[in-house]
């Protein structure tokens, strides 16, 4: 996969910019929280004390709730009942900032409500008031006619089916349609078992169990099961790409044109997966409106999935929330750099049956500067993985004096770790890196220029097996001594 030019959590600054058109089934989500201390004596039932209700948006409306929370601006289209329920979800709407909403009236036509029973944090029961049949025909033309006109003040198109009645197959036949012939990329959160009608859709996002019963009873356990059940949908119903949820297992983006992507899970710990489908195809929607090709649409989806399912009930993502998740992730990243030897070995191995060059290089790397950057780039680009070997702290002491190093070994390999030309970082303890050397077996070999072959370090042993020896241009005026010395400044 080609790396995108901008970097991930960049592309969150330009979501204010986007404007997403969101059709679907809304419903009011309304939560009863209380305590639990006893069983009914009428039944083997816990009896909960209420302590609180309160209510927010669901289904479609959740959609809304977490483009809002990204900073993108929303034309939201749906029918509710002539009711107070209904009434509600009209005033929870407009309490939404960016969010141009119009929300057809259906006399007879009851409001969604799910009901969910709390304690301790946890649900203990949900009960649902709905109807799930198709809205009218005046009422599915005169979405069609507000989506008609606002769809080109749009960069992308949701379509959140809950099986509630309002996306009736002619409404979201005549919508993808709309939508493709602007142009607009169409991201639907299925429902059933016929994809069929959502043809011509860029993509869909199904979870596992929505997925295997999409591709008529299809195994979705593995890697490859998900991605043949894809493409079965994929040649099957005329759809641009299937992004399937795992929930534990992560996400897998599979395009109709190009090579499967299995996302790992960015949770770190599950609370309630409530709402979580509603934060991915907003959080995609969001960054293909502003621009961003669609596996980045789908990292950072991923990276929102993992976000909510810490939060209690319906949960909608925040952008501070979708940068400090990435912030996190490259933390995580950089520390699964740095390895011990025999990890390392299984893995360089491993580098090589792939067919990849691997290079290497070691140092103190204490307090990183330019000089530092420009040869580890320098390594990087004679090589296909890069290997960093640091020196412990008792190492640098007996190379460098009793006051270094400055940093410790934990936070120099971190360090080197966060750097994109670094693959791996493995700490050493003794003086030289002759044991790496000789464990490792690279095929680069990279030191400073000051270095001539003949003094690097295990140079014989590499180019005894047939490697090869770099010596990287050094970038003058740049060393830790001399910065430390500027710093200290002259004796008094």
């Amino acid at each position: 996969m080609t790396a995108d030019p901008v970097p991930l959590a960049d592309w969150i600054d330009r979501l204010p910019q986007a404007r997403v058109m969101c059709v679907g089934d809304v419903m009011l989500d309304r939560f009863v929280e209380g305590d639990v201390d006893r069983v009914s004596p009428e039944a083997p039932i816990p009896v909960l004390r209420i302590r609180g209700q309160s209510a927010m948006l669901g289904g479609a409306g959740n959609v809304a709730r977490n483009l809002v929370g990204l900073g993108a601006r929303v034309v939201f289209l749906s029918a509710r009942g002539d009711d107070e329920a209904g009434a509600e979800l009209t005033r929870l709407l407009g309490d939404l900032p960016g969010v141009e909403a119009d929300v057809a009236v259906e006399p007879g036509r009851p409001t969604t409500v799910k009901t969910r029973f709390l304690a301790g944090g946890q649900q203990l029961l949900r009960a649902d008031a709905e109807t799930t049949g198709a809205i009218g025909p005046a009422c599915a033309e005169r979405l069609l006619a507000a989506a008609r006109a606002h769809l080109g003040t749009c960069g992308a198109m949701v379509l959140s089916d809950y099986g509630k009645g309002i996306l009736t197959a002619p409404l979201t036949r005549a919508l993808i349609e709309m939508a493709v012939a602007a142009g607009v990329p169409v991201i639907v959160d299925p429902k059933g078992a016929d994809y069929g009608r959502y043809g011509g859709a860029t993509v869909v996002t199904p979870n596992r169990k929505e997925l295997s019963q999409a591709s008529g009873g299809q195994a979705t356990d593995t890697d490859a099961a998900i991605e043949a059940a894809a493409r079965a949908l994929l040649t099957e119903c005329g759809l641009g790409a299937v992004l399937a949820t795992r929930s534990q297992d992560g996400m897998t983006l599979v395009p109709a044109d190009g090579a499967a992507q299995h996302l790992p899970t960015e949770a770190r710990d599950v609370f309630d997966v409530s709402g979580a489908g509603d934060t991915v195809v907003a959080t995609l929607a969001a960054a293909m409106a502003a621009g961003a090709p669609m596996p980045v649409g789908a990292r950072l989806a991923n990276a929102a999935a993992g976000v909510v399912v810490g939060k209690v009930g319906t949960a909608a993502v925040r952008a501070d929330d979708l940068v400090a998740a990435l912030r996190h992730q490259d933390i995580a990243r950089a520390e699964d750099k740095v390895t011990g030897l025999d990890t390392l070995v299984e893995t360089v191995e491993r580098w090589r049956r792939q067919g990849l060059r691997v290079g290497f290089t070691n140092g103190c790397f204490d307090l990183l500067h330019p000089g530092h950057v420009s040869l580890l780039a320098q390594a990087r680009a004679a090589c296909d993985r890069l290997v960093v070997g640091l020196n412990a702290d008792a190492s640098v002491r007996r190379l460098k004096g009793p006051t270094r190093p400055v940093q410790t070994e934990a936070a120099r390999a971190t360090v080197l770790a966060s750097l994109a030309d670094v693959d791996r970082v493995v700490v050493f303890t003794e003086d030289t890196p002759l044991r790496l050397i000789n464990a490792l077996k690279p095929d680069i070999l990279v030191k400073g220029a000051d270095y001539t072959i003949d003094t690097v370090v295990g140079a014989d042993i590499v180019q005894g097996y047939g490697g090869r020896v770099v010596l990287a241009r050094l970038e003058d005026g740049h060393s830790t001594t001399a910065t430390l010395a500027r710093v200290n400044g002259p004796a008094a």
